[in-house]
Formats: C-alpha cells, sequence, structure tokens
C-alpha cells in the first residue's frame, strides 16, 4: 500500500502563520529602545534574534521535538530525546553565530512518570555535556487530557529556550549577506530523519505496516521504531569550531523543518542569490525506505526531509580546504563540497539522476 497525498500538513500555511507571529511581535521591539535587551539584530527568515545587554551581544532562540516524542512512546527509549531538543535549538542559535550558554525547558505531560522523566533528563543532561550548556531552568505542567499520544504511559510535549553570546570573532550575527555569486556550499551529513517530517512518516508507516507499525523489522538490526528514533546530531561545537578557527562563514543553513529547500531557501532570500546543489550526501537507508514505500516525488521530499544533509555552511571558494580538513577531522562529522552559489535565485537540486528546480523559496 503506498499514499499519494502529504500528511495533511500545510507547510505554506505554517511559513504563513509563522510570518504572522513574527509580524506581531516585531511590533514590541520598541519596547526595549534605548533599554537592556534592546534588539540589535533582526536576522530576517532565521529563527533567533540578536538583543544588546550592556555591550554584550545576546542571541534567543526557541523550539521544540515535534511529533518525534511518540517513537519514543512507541519504542519504550526516552534518553536520546534530549539530543534533538538540543539539536533544534541550540544549532538555531548557533547557525546564527551565537555560542550557546544556557538553555530553558517546559515538559507538558497528561500525567507523571518519575522513571520517564529521569530517562528524558539524562539525555538533556548528555546532551547539554556534548554542546557545553549549562540546562538552567525549566517546568513541569501537568495538563491532563490536554496532552495525548501513543501507549497508556505518560504523554508529553516537550519545547525549549536557548540563549548564547555572539562569538569573539564576529562583530555582527552571521544572516547570510555575505553570500556571493561563487560561494561553496558545504553539507555536514545527518544520520536519520532528525526532528521533523514526521507527521508524513508516521502517516506512510501507518498505511504500509498498520498500527503496530514500530514493531516491524526496518533492517537485521533495527525496527522501524528504532530507525525513526536516531538522535539528532548536535552541529553547535562544529560550528563554534570553524568560527574559533576564523573561518569566514557567509551562511549557514540548519536543515529541518521544510527540508533542504524552505532552510537553505531563506538564507538565499537575503541577497536574492540562487544555488545548485550537485553533490549533496544522499538519503540515508531509512528515508530511501521511506520515500519508496510511501510514493513521495523526491521533488517533494528535499521539502519533507533532510535527504541527509544536516547543514549547509556556505564559504568563499578559498575557504573551502581548510573547512573541509576542520570538519572531517571531527569525531562527530563528515562533510564534502555540495553545491555553488549563482546569480538565479533558484535551488537546483541534481539527485540519483534527477534534476528539481524550486524558485518558490519560501513566503516573501
Amino acid at each position: 500500500m503506498t499514499i499519494q497525498n502529504n500528511s495533511g500538513i500545510d507547510t505554506n500555511k505554517g511559513s504563513i502563520c509563522s510570518k504572522i507571529a513574527y509580524n506581531w511581535a516585531k511590533k514590541t521591539f520598541v519596547n526595549r529602545i534605548n533599554e537592556p535587551g534592546e534588539i540589535q539584530q533582526c536576522i530576517d527568515g532565521s529563527f533567533s534574534t540578536m538583543i544588546y545587554f550592556n555591550g554584550v551581544k545576546i542571541g534567543i532562540s526557541s523550539d521544540g521535538i515535534g511529533t518525534k516524542i511518540e517513537m519514543a512512546e512507541r519504542t519504550g527509549i526516552y534518553d536520546t530525546l534530549g539530543f534533538d531538543l538540543v539539536a533544534m535549538t541550540v544549532d538555531d542559535l548557533t547557525v546564527n553565530g551565537f555560542v550557546p550558554t544556557s538553555f530553558s525547558n517546559i515538559l507538558d505531560v497528561d500525567i507523571l512518570d518519575n522513571d520517564i522523566v529521569d530517562s528524558l533528563m539524562k539525555g538533556l543532561f548528555d546532551a547539554a555535556n556534548f554542546s557545553k550548556i549549562a540546562v538552567t531552568g525549566g517546568e513541569i505542567a501537568e495538563l491532563g487530557n490536554r496532552i495525548g499520544g501513543y501507549g497508556d504511559k505518560m504523554h508529553f510535549n516537550w519545547c525549549a529556550t536557548g540563549i548564547g553570546i555572539l562569538h569573539k570573532n564576529l562583530s555582527a550575527a552571521i544572516d547570510g549577506s555575505n553570500i556571493t555569486n561563487g560561494d561553496v556550499i558545504i553539507s555536514v551529513y545527518n544520520p536519520g530523519f532528525r526532528s521533523n517530517g514526521f507527521s508524513l512518516l508516521r502517516k506512510i508507516l501507518l498505511e504500509n505496516y498498520g498500527k503496530e507499525w514500530h514493531k516491524k523489522s526496518f533492517d537485521v538490526n533495527n525496527t522501524w521504531g528504532e530507525a525513526a528514533l536516531t538522535p539528532s546530531l548536535i552541529y553547535s561545537p562544529l560550528i563554534i569550531k570553524l568560527l574559533d578557527n576564523k573561518i569566514d562563514v557567509h551562511g549557514i543553513a540548519h536543515i529541518t523543518g521544510g527540508g533542504v529547500v524552505d532552510n537553505l531557501g531563506r538564507l538565499l532570500k537575503v541577497n536574492k542569490k540562487g544555488a545548485v546543489l550537485d553533490n549533496i550526501f544522499d538519503p540515508d537507508e531509512a528515508l530511501k525506505e521511506l520515500i519508496r514505500i510511501g510514493n513521495v516525488p523526491l521533488i517533494k521530499a528535499y521539502r519533507y526531509w533532510n535527504m541527509g544533509n544536516g547543514l549547509l555552511v556556505v564559504v568563499p571558494k578559498e575557504s573551502v580546504n581548510i573547512v573541509l580538513e576542520l570538519i572531517n577531522n571531527s569525531e562527530s562529522y563528515q562533510a564534502k563540497c555540495a553545491g555553488t552559489i549563482i546569480e538565479d535565485y533558484k535551488i537546483e537540486i541534481q539527485s540519483t539522476g534527477q534534476n528539481f528546480i524550486y524558485t518558490d523559496l519560501g513566503v516573501k
């Protein structure tokens, strides 16, 4: 069995609603003019904003895990979700050049389960140590039947806010404004589904394997539930390493909701540049199989999922060799030249012998 339609999530409407919310939020910036916390730099199309406190430039970003939580409920494995929560929040800070320092989280539950909470927080502890941040605040709210999920154990939503300071080697946040023709795009590999596109993933697996799809074997080592739960790789230590080495980074796209196209598109919007991606990483086997059994057109898949590419770093041509050396000599990361910046405002992806061109690069 295959599905011909999408998950029911209207990603364009989501972008429009996000724009509406941002426009209202932006009107409040005047409240801090000439006061501590004054907005120093609005990073259009980004997920973080820079504010000013007594000479210190600070970034703030908020996010959550989304419906990947159901993978933990189905498998009983909770201690990897902390990596997803930190990656979704902290990496959105570091792509703009902020060094993350502090992290606060909110856990909304229907009922409390001590063991599950302990496992979640153990994972958050491990992820915080990996990214060198302190968990400085949080709340657990019992909301009863306002929260639901799979199975009869504790159900929850998990969101967070991260705070960071602008890297010492930067005078302004990285926002894509320095991107120019001929710059090189370097892709950093991402295993698994990261923490996005799970509404469509769940629909495909439900329609192919039934209600207990998470128990079905994906390969000899993993069930589909375990494969879908692969924790997000946290990229902030890598980005900080590049900045520590004074790499002239022109832009960074964190490939989350909206996939390769929407996230790179937001970065390119600043200067109305385009990109040709002719050497990106292929999706891993779980993604390939999901695309096959779901009959998902590849041209859409690059807007649903990361497709094996978790981070796209734009640098001048002369910086490519040192950047690749710094990344590939790191224990946790793998990178390669993925493409180039062009004048035409479009994204062209060449993959598996096919060519996809996108001219609609998000809500204007």
